[in-house]
């Protein structure tokens, strides 16, 4: 299969990293030079140093023989451009980023006019993770996920204390039938090994027959309803704090949103008048108190700046706000969440590749995918004889740490696997993954 990714900053070069394990064939094309000597060493990939406006440099391409071209510019009338370029040149599926809150409103209006097939947001991705959680606190809708016999569950670690405390060989003992996937914990989603321990105030996810996770649901589930949430704080009015602000704003939520640009001040007042818009500087303690910050019933931190979001994080949970969260796109910073107690962290690259790799996939081999706390991945799948997974027993697979095969159904059957279980043709196979590793994902699946 061939890819051709058109735009290889952050998100480009993400995507690289992510789908060079699998079964394609690679070409990056970008003007800065450097950039592409730099990943050409890395990986094994074709570079183009070119405009890719120009039509000429499409056609020399043979961008028709292309099955997929991903335009991540950093300019959305660049990649819409591109994108219809492309199309109109004969390549079969198109992905172009867009940005702007304008474009936004016409998103559907602007794919189908330039004939482009898909159109991603990173920061409008986000958003829809971010509003999900503070308006319904349950990440799954009723705490509860099924495809045909498999059902995952989510509940507190607290409504089965005898849960609490035990590592997971002894976890397996108390619950032989069932699998914990996922431990959510202090704002990090984390892929359990035998030695991790369950904690107080952790967040369980179930795999298991659904018969059976139905039933643990009726003994667990807290109901999900719509939290009391009424006062939410959000420092940084780019685009996701324009996005946020205006969901939670038509949710009925009151919103205040601190901006340090008096420029995108006047924008955003002029755009979301039932947000108060206040001029300020973020970091500043004394103004954010003047402001109620200890009244407020969530607090998000969406600047530019990934240490500064952790940084007035940190110190919004400290105060006891009870819902803290942070956009964070330096995965170096991820493994400091755990010590930190913020509530969520969530990272715009790794949602729009698992969106991205998702659409990739879908025809394919990808039935389902549902995203959970905007950190982790459930993805069921078809297996083939001829993918990695399916070359010998899990425990010989070298899985990486953020992929767990959850469940397996077979002939009418669930199974859940060990580490001598094999994976089948035909099986219907769920995949835990961390959206930080869908590298190794696309290694799993490959064909040997």
């Amino acid at each position: 299969m061939n890819i051709a990714i058109i735009g290889v900053g952050k998100l480009g070069s993400k995507l690289c990293e992510t789908l060079v394990g699998g079964d394609y064939s690679i070409t990056l094309v970008d003007t800065n030079s450097e950039l592409l000597d730099r990943l050409s060493q890395i990986y094994d990939v074709m570079t183009i140093h070119a405009d890719a406006r120009d039509i000429g440099v499409l056609e020399s391409l043979d961008i028709h023989t292309f099955d997929y071209v991903i335009v991540a510019t950093g300019r959305d009338e660049n990649n819409m451009v591109i994108g219809q370029f492309a199309k109109e040149l004969g390549c079969k599926t198109v992905i172009a980023r867009v940005r702007d809150p304008e474009y936004m409103k016409h998103f559907e209006f602007i794919r189908s006019s330039l004939e482009i097939d898909y159109l991603v947001n990173p920061d409008f991705s986000i958003t829809q993770e971010i509003f999900k959680y503070l308006a319904e606190k349950y990440t799954l809708s009723n705490g509860v996920f099924t495809s045909g016999s498999i059902g995952l569950i989510e509940f507190k670690a607290n409504r089965k204390r005898e849960l609490v405390g035990k590592k997971m060989p002894e976890v397996r003992k108390l619950l032989p039938t069932m699998l914990v996937a996922a431990i959510s914990r202090n704002g990090k989603v984390i892929i359990p090994h035998g030695s991790d321990e369950i904690m107080e105030g952790d967040s369980l996810y179930l795999v298991g027959e659904k018969e059976e996770i139905l039933e643990l649901n009726r003994k667990v589930h807290v109901r999900g309803k719509y939290t009391d949430l009424q006062k939410v704080m959000i420092i940084g009015g780019g685009k996701t704090g324009y996005y946020l602000a205006e969901m939670l704003a038509n949710f009925g939520i009151s919103v205040k949103l601190i901006e340090r640009s008096m420029d995108r001040c006047r924008y955003l007042s002029t755009r979301i008048p039932n947000v108060m818009i206040l001029h300020g500087d973020g970091t500043d303690v004394e103004m954010l108190e003047e402001e109620n910050l200890d009244e407020m019933d969530a607090f998000v931190t969406a600047t530019g700046f990934d240490e500064q979001n952790l940084l007035l994080a940190l110190m919004a949970k400290q105060r006891g706000i009870e819902d803290v969260i942070s956009k964070v796109s330096r995965e170096g910073y991820l493994n400091l969440i755990e010590h930190m107690g913020v509530d969520m962290v969530l990272n715009p690259l790794d949602i729009t590749a698992s969106n991205i790799f998702s659409v990739i996939q879908g025809g394919r081999r990808v039935i389902s995918t549902m995203l959970i706390q905007g950190q982790a991945e459930l993805v069921e799948v078809i297996a083939s004889d001829d993918m990695m997974m399916a070359s010998g027993p899990l425990k010989t697979l070298a899985l990486s740490q953020g992929i767990l095969i959850a469940a397996i159904y077979r002939g009418g059957e669930v199974i859940i696997p060990d580490g001598d279980t094999r994976v089948e043709e035909g099986d219907r196979v769920m995949i835990l993954n961390l959206l930080s590793d869908i590298a190794g994902l696309e290694k799993l699946l490959k064909t040997r």
